[in-house]
């Protein structure tokens, strides 16, 4: 925002300032937090996925789903990983020509994603549950989201392309290890001085204080999402209002582009500032395509997978992409 003289607020400036206030008494929320914390520590049960293990066994990157342990196998560890449901048939011929390309492309991904394949027939409420129209049928599982979907048999490189982007706009390709203790984070004492300065509207102070925790302890579950949102919050309030029209008169550059994003997010147009992007990853390709696609999967972490504009961001997002 622009400096404005001691004792001559800029109205402007109040307004876009109590918007930001107003916005980040809901962004930065331990209690949605600790949900997302419950739910990734269910999948912890069970080991990382890896194409070391043998198939079927706990841990490999290609398991065998049933009704029964689709909550297990498919949901929880989606929460760890994205997971490519595969539904198939004895009878159906396109699915084997389908099922051993995925299942080679899941042991090249060494863990960064599952293969879980179902038997439609022998399963046949799961495939009514995810709407199966026909087979082979592919649908991508995300934080507990369907984010992305084909039908059909398709070539290796189509196949190849689909779960490179699916991974890309998930976890970038990153493979979790195994959890180390229970512990939440919310009731550490030192988070105590970033709240207080939240509730104060300081997001300077509130930084620092989440940025200290970080320093002697990187993995710390609170801290490292509440320091993102606040350092969105920062951005968002660097760019004041005259960002989106600036973004509006060069819409194919990625950091007008970004920086608009930032402060329709952080004055609470969470959809406004996902499909600005979406329609940006669209538009452009090459390198200019990945810094928009790594912008929004960073504000899909502000916002967080609970919060169901976020899978619907990805669906898009996929779409875009693939």
């Amino acid at each position: 925002m622009q400096p404005t003289r001691p004792g001559r607020p800029d109205p402007r400036a109040q307004a876009q300032q109590a918007q930001l206030a107003a916005s980040l008494a809901g962004a930065v929320d331990l209690a949605a937090v600790k949900a997302r914390s419950e739910a990734a520590a269910r999948a912890q049960s069970a080991p990382p996925p890896s194409a070391a293990a043998p198939a079927g066994a706990p841990g490999s990157a290609v398991v065998d789903v049933t009704e029964a342990t689709f909550q297990t196998e498919v949901l929880d560890r989606s929460f760890q990983v994205p997971v490519v449901l595969d539904l198939w048939a004895e009878w159906c011929g396109p699915c084997k020509q389908l099922s051993p390309v995925l299942e080679r492309l899941a042991a090249e991904g060494d863990g960064s994603w599952v293969l879980a394949k179902v038997d439609v027939d022998a399963n046949p409420a799961l495939a009514q549950g995810l709407r199966v129209q026909g087979i082979p049928a592919v649908k991508a599982v995300w934080q507990g989201q369907l984010v992305a979907e084909f039908t059909g048999a398709i070539p290796e490189d189509q196949a190849r392309q689909f779960v490179t982007e699916l991974v890309r706009a998930t976890t970038g390709g990153a493979v979790p290890g195994a959890a180390e203790g229970e512990d939440d984070g919310l009731d550490d004492p030192r988070l105590d001085a970033a709240e207080a300065a939240l509730e104060n509207g300081d997001l300077e102070a509130a930084e620092a204080a989440y940025a200290s925790i970080l320093e002697t302890e990187p993995d710390h579950p609170v801290a490292g999402l509440a320091l993102r949102q606040v350092q969105l919050f920062r951005r968002a309030d660097a760019a004041g209002p005259d960002a989106l029209a600036r973004a509006d008169a060069a819409p194919d550059d990625v950091e007008a582009q970004t920086r608009a994003a930032d402060f329709l997010l952080g004055t609470g147009d969470v959809e406004g500032a996902f499909t600005r992007l979406v329609d940006l990853v669209r538009r452009t390709a090459g390198e200019d395509r990945d810094r928009a696609r790594q912008h929004l999967v960073e504000l899909f972490g502000v916002v967080g997978d609970a919060d169901p504009r976020v899978a619907a961001a990805r669906r898009q997002l996929m779409a875009a992409l693939y």
